[in-house]
């Protein structure tokens, strides 16, 4: 396991989100894995952050609502058909970690596990959380991303440790 600074790859790391990473949540018995594909990475509150969005409608909002932290796998290789499916398919249905052959390994620092493929992790502590306020929102986004009014909510998790598995 290959220690990383978070920054150096920041940006290799948003281009390969945008084709599908595993977001991971644990709280008490319930776990789930959804894809994402997009989050931030910043500097705030004096400490690294990666930002990631969950749909209150996702069961995966129920967990991270109770969860103290979340993991984001980017996998190295070609996980397409793993992301697909957990993209498009709810925990509160299918197992998606049986369905997928996914394993998931302990993280080294929270309690919400990361999947135990190739790539780069993040074990993130979550610091902040603030549901959107459409309100505030551009109306062409509005429009166009939540024509069913199925707004995210924000979650900012101080990055705790960044690794590459093999």
């Amino acid at each position: 396991m290959k220690n990383l600074n978070y920054m150096s790859i920041a940006e290799d790391a948003i281009s390969k989100i945008k084709k599908g990473a595993f977001l991971t949540v644990k709280a008490a018995d319930a776990l789930n894995t959804m894809t994402i594909g997009w989050a931030t990475f910043g500097f705030i509150w004096q400490k690294p952050v990666m930002m990631v969005a969950v749909r209150s409608t996702r069961h995966t909002f129920g967990i991270i609502e109770k969860a103290l932290d979340f993991t984001v796998t980017i996998p190295s290789g070609d996980m397409g058909k793993a992301t697909a499916f957990c993209g498009s398919k709810s925990g509160r249905d299918v197992d998606k970690f049986k369905k997928c052959n996914l394993e998931t390994a302990e993280g080294q620092n929270v309690v919400s596990p990361i999947i135990k493929v190739p790539g780069i992790h993040y074990e993130c502590k979550i610091v902040y959380k603030s549901a959107m306020n459409p309100a505030h929102l551009d109306k062409n986004y509005d429009k166009a991303i939540y024509p069913l009014k199925d707004y995210h909510t924000l979650y900012f998790g101080e990055i705790l440790a960044c690794y590459e598995t093999k």
